[in-house]
């Protein structure tokens, strides 16, 4: 982990890359340090992923208006401190990236951070041996 998804309405498909966005956020996710320069985050537990909703209304329900949702899942252990370094990061770097979308549309913007221990957690996992070694 980490793991965001991202929830948007699809009328900002035509001018928001969401692939883009969601490199941009991985990147953002993987190049976060805790003081001493250690990874916050493992490189091959993090994953960004962006669906669009076909059906919505926000705010007063004009087809124009839009929205993105953002939700971090992360494991517990990180001071409250790397968890706010990495919402205003991952924020930070959304905005940037979206700003041209920003100026275009009226677009609201939420990210929400969840940290929770598994009940279960399965997994199956060979990325660590496509990665190259940072």
């Amino acid at each position: 982990m980490p793991h965001l998804r991202i929830d948007y309405t699809a009328n900002l498909e035509a001018t928001a890359d969401m692939g883009a966005l969601c490199k941009t956020l991985a990147a953002t996710l993987v190049a976060l340090r805790h003081d001493d320069g250690a990874p916050l985050f493992p490189v091959a537990g993090t994953r960004v992923m962006a669906w669009p909703a076909p059906h919505f209304a926000v705010a007063d329900g004009q087809s124009d208006r839009a929205f993105i949702y953002l939700n971090l899942l992360v494991t517990p252990g990180r001071s409250a401190a790397m968890i706010q370094r990495a919402g205003d990061a991952l924020l930070a770097s959304c905005k940037a990236h979206l700003a041209a979308v920003f100026e275009a549309h009226a677009v609201g913007l939420t990210l929400q951070i969840d940290e929770g221990a598994p009940v279960y957690e399965g997994k199956h996992n060979n990325l660590p041996a496509h990665l190259t070694p940072a």
